[in-house]
């Protein structure tokens, strides 16, 4: 019963998103994304088995993974001016994977993991 309800919540989300990328306030559908459903799941989770100072070091690599998706609209924003669509897509989805590849690093290095 989960997994449907996940489903529907899921097929619900993108109609949502579909609806508001036709409407005069398109960009809204931007926004639909980044409401913190996982963000949400992942802090109670991390907040019920492990210690608040786990709970408050996932918030703050959360700050930090905002970088990535920053990343990947600002290269998306500037592809799309020169390459097809799809291309654009593909190239931004892979500046994402590459930062937050380094971003992960980074934070193993500097924060230890576990």
């Amino acid at each position: 019963m989960g997994l449907l309800f996940k489903a529907l919540l899921g097929a619900f989300v993108v109609l949502l998103i579909a609806i508001l990328a036709r409407s005069k306030n398109y960009y809204i559908a931007g926004l639909i994304p980044l409401f913190p459903t996982f963000a949400l799941i992942a802090h109670y989770i991390v907040g019920t088995e492990r210690s608040i100072e786990a709970l408050r070091s996932t918030i703050i690599f959360g700050i930090w993974a905002i970088i990535p998706y920053f990343i990947y609209l600002l290269s998306l924003y500037f592809l799309i001016a020169h390459l097809r669509l799809s291309f654009s897509l593909i190239i931004a989805v892979f500046c994402w994977v590459a930062s937050a590849w380094a971003l992960v690093t980074l934070w193993n290095k500097f924060h230890g993991v576990g």
